[in-house]
């Protein structure tokens, strides 16, 4: 009998004034406990003012929705919200901390009110999660306030109200813009996406991702990358178009490299133009370079391309077969003939990990696609392999439980080492599907037919563990069955529900969509996405639809493999 996990303990988020604080990992000299601030050796231009605010005659209820709205506004100090109040309750209100989401706003008036100018509203809402620092963190519990109005000069105002900041869960949409930041992995090989939710009215948004470059990934994220910055360091601002800093006299040329590709990427991706001049202590960032553009750092470039090409494979019939325009042929070498392979991953270098069934047990087998292939561990279960960057590590789990990491050492031999996986003790369930993002310093996993991610922490002892494990996507309910990263950081979920198989879920969790699902019939099985396609495995075949085109309500056959069930691998 298979040790069950026990049960993940959340505290629920009973919130009159409350969210749990998703705060920043630093490694600038910014401050960490207000709103980021920056020197500037010119002005920057203010902040569009939307013109928000209540409405002559305006009646209660609404004039209380319409400041819900408002308040995801927060240029001039939530001075669109502060309209709403009356003038002491405008000073007294305090905005700051991090900003509650709901999905929506109820309103009931509380009865008792003596005087015909006075009103309390009861107001509820269910909490979906919270900004800080414009990181999107997945929250549940319910949020409750009382709030008093009152008539000033005829017109209704809001008297007395909790500090802090709540908003709709369409107001988010409204106002702001998922941006990324980008950050090196622990390797220093690839750039990390860290996204944020960003205001969309600002005028200096390539100043605020750089200010938030500067205080360091989100707390989440900082064990599965790596600082550059020197403690000294600060961004001055822009002067004359070019962006400023100081106190980077320590860095070497390779972190200097680094932190250009870190801003380059970040504000090419948020459409802020190039090329961009940088200067560190009065002289270039990079010495001999000017001006900065994405080419001087395309061998580190976070975005694939929607049309580039992934090499498809498939496992049919216990071989693994290899895709290309409209044939499906074997693989050469032993994994192209054999009849015993119950799953596989292929790594962009060709690398493959397979799991193969003997008798009353599974083994796993590591080596080269199409070439030799040697025996690693067994277990009465493994899951699905999932590849490292670079393909030179697959990870499974050994019994629905046990997180192992394969490695071929430089002698040549396989080497075995447990993940540390102590976090996941306090889920109640199997871990039936694990699967490491394009970068490695993810993890996507489904534990109980439920989604959970964390991230990857290397130590310099040599030790890995899967660290702040949270959990996304509640609302499918347990249904997972099986879920691949996307290119752009987004999850695929294969589920067992018959109305809608197939979902995406973001990055942070903000966002749960269900993907077209006019001819798959559930469960879905297998899963596995390319820059262009997403593959899904149903009852009866393999499908592939495009991933860019929301519009398509139908998957197709994948040429070559029409009427024969097959579980698709992409080879990122």
């Amino acid at each position: 009998m298979k040790r069950p996990l026990k049960h993940l303990r959340r505290a629920a988020l009973s919130v009159t004034a409350c969210a749990a604080v998703a705060s920043l990992g630093a490694c600038s000299t910014l401050p960490r406990d207000t709103n980021p601030e920056v020197l500037y050796s010119l002005e920057a231009a203010p902040d569009e003012q939307p013109a928000v605010g209540p409405q002559p005659g305006q009646e209660p209820d609404l004039l209380l929705r319409s400041f819900f709205t408002a308040a995801a506004i927060p240029a001039g100090d939530y001075e669109a919200a502060r309209s709403f109040l009356t003038a002491d309750a405008a000073s007294r209100w305090s905005p700051q901390g991090d900003v509650l989401l709901v999905d929506a706003i109820d309103l009931t008036t509380v009865a008792g009110a003596s005087e015909s100018d006075q009103r309390t509203f009861a107001v509820r809402g269910s909490v979906i999660g919270s900004l800080a620092g414009g990181l999107y963190t997945p929250q549940t519990g319910t949020y409750e306030a009382e709030i008093e109005m009152t008539q000033v000069d005829g017109e209704w105002r809001i008297a007395d109200l909790p500090s802090g900041v709540v908003i709709e869960r369409t107001e988010l949409r409204n106002q702001y813009q998922p941006q990324a930041l980008y950050f090196f992995d622990r390797t220093g090989k690839a750039l990390v996406k860290d996204r944020r939710w960003l205001y969309s009215g600002q005028n200096s948004l390539d100043v605020e991702l750089i200010t938030l470059l500067m205080q360091g990934p989100n707390r989440d994220l900082a064990p599965a990358t790596r600082t550059v910055l020197p403690t000294s360091a600060e961004f001055v601002g822009v002067d004359d178009g070019t962006y400023t800093f100081t106190g980077l006299n320590e860095m070497g040329e390779d972190d200097r490299r680094r932190l250009g590709a870190q801003i380059v990427w970040t504000l090419s991706n948020a459409g802020v133009p190039g090329p961009y001049a940088i200067e560190a202590d009065s002289a270039p960032l990079i010495d001999g370079l000017d001006e900065l553009t994405t080419d001087d750092f395309a061998d580190v470039n976070p975005q694939v391309p929607a049309n580039s090409v992934a090499p498809l494979y498939a496992v049919n019939d216990g071989r693994i077969l290899r895709v290309t325009g409209n044939s499906a042929e074997p693989v050469e070498g032993q994994l192209g003939v054999s009849d015993d392979i119950q799953s596989a991953d292929v790594s962009a270098a060709g690398t493959v990990a397979a799991v193969r069934s003997a008798g009353d047990e599974y083994r796993l087998y590591f080596g080269d696609v199409g070439g030799q292939i040697d025996r690693s561990l067994s277990g009465e279960t493994l899951s699905r392999p999932t590849f490292e960057i670079g393909g030179e590590a697959a990870w499974t789990v050994v019994n629905g439980e046990t997180v192992v990491r394969v490695v071929r050492s430089s002698n040549g031999q396989l080497a075995e080492t447990e993940v540390n996986t102590a976090e996941l003790e306090d889920i109640d369930g199997e871990i039936s599907v694990l699967r490491l993002s394009s970068t490695g310093a993810r993890v996507a996993m489904i534990i109980g037919g439920k989604i959970f991610t964390g991230m990857v922490e290397r130590q310099s002892s040599g030790e890995v563990r899967i660290v702040n494990v949270r959990e996304f996507a509640p609302e499918l309910g347990g249904t997972a069955l099986t879920l691949d990263w996307q290119p752009d950081g987004s999850i695929v979920v294969g589920t067992s529900a018959q109305e809608s198989p197939v979902w995406r879920v973001e990055q942070d969790g903000s966002s749960v969509s269900a993907l077209p699902s006019g001819n798959v019939t559930a469960p879905v099985v297998a899963i596995a996405a390319s820059p262009s396609t997403v593959y899904i495995t149903d009852t009866r075949a393999m499908l592939q639809t495009p991933s860019t085109d929301s519009d398509t309500a139908f998957w197709r056959e994948v040429p070559g493999l029409q009427g024969v069930r097959s579980a698709p691998i992409v080879a990122n």
